[in-house]
Order: C-alpha cells, then sequence, then structure tokens
C-alpha cells in the first residue's frame, strides 16, 4: 500500500527522491513487452510455462520474450524455475516483489482506460445543429 504523500513539497531534496525512484521504478518495467507479461503473469494465478507466455504475449518474437523475461528476472519481478526433463520444463511465475506490483498495475490501468475515455470524447465531433 503506498503511503500517504503530501505532493506539494516545497523540498527539492525530496522531490529529487520522488524524481529518482520514479525513474528507478519505471526503468524495471520499461520495454515494449514487460508489462503484458507481468499482466499475463498476474492473469494465470500461478506457474506459466514459456510456451504458454509466448502464447498469451501475441506479438512478441522468442529471443525479444527471452530477453524481456530475463531482465524482469535480474530485476527481482519474475522466477523462472527450470525442471530436468526432457523436453526441458520452464515456468515463470512473480516473486513478492513482482506480486507488490499489483495494486500500481491496478492504478495504471484504471487510469489508461480513464484517459481512453477523455480522449474518445475529445476526438468526437461536435454534433450538427440542424
Amino acid at each position: 500500500m503506498a503511503e500517504p504523500r503530501e505532493w506539494y513539497c516545497e523540498d527539492p531534496k525530496q522531490q529529487l527522491v520522488w524524481a529518482a525512484a520514479t525513474r528507478e521504478a519505471l526503468q524495471v518495467i520499461e520495454g515494449k513487452w514487460k508489462i503484458v507479461i507481468i499482466c499475463q503473469l498476474f492473469a494465470a494465478k500461478g506457474p506459466l510455462r514459456f510456451s504458454e507466455l509466448e502464447r498469451r504475449v501475441e506479438g512478441v518474437n522468442q529471443k525479444m520474450l527471452i530477453q524481456q523475461l530475463k531482465q524482469l528476472e535480474a530485476d527481482g519481478i519474475v522466477s523462472r524455475e527450470v525442471y530436468p526433463q526432457v523436453p526441458p520444463k520452464v515456468e515463470y511465475t512473480l516473486t513478492e516483489m513482482g506480486i507488490a506490483l499489483g495494486p500500481s498495475m491496478a492504478e495504471l490501468i484504471d487510469w489508461a482506460l480513464k484517459r481512453r475515455g477523455v480522449l474518445n470524447q475529445i476526438a468526437k465531433p461536435p454534433e450538427v445543429q440542424g
């Protein structure tokens, strides 16, 4: 849960702390596919095999999916488990840190949907009076 925050702040040091934290957070989730991967792992409510994740993330190629998963794993968002069998079985799950993104992801989705609605209203042509 987010700590209560007084956004109007005249302390330049605090402003820099918030800006740095925001930049750091965005660096972890930036990339065309990371948010989609995280959303799919939330939706799965459990581990996903690589092939299933590949099917769920439409439009991603295998090389890019592997790269994005490695970065998410290095950042502690995703856990990768390899089972010693033939053919190899690899499963991905959200870590505790990944699960902690849930409220922020929900807020981001709500914001995006709200923005989409506002943009749709702006884009509508004015009604013609007759």
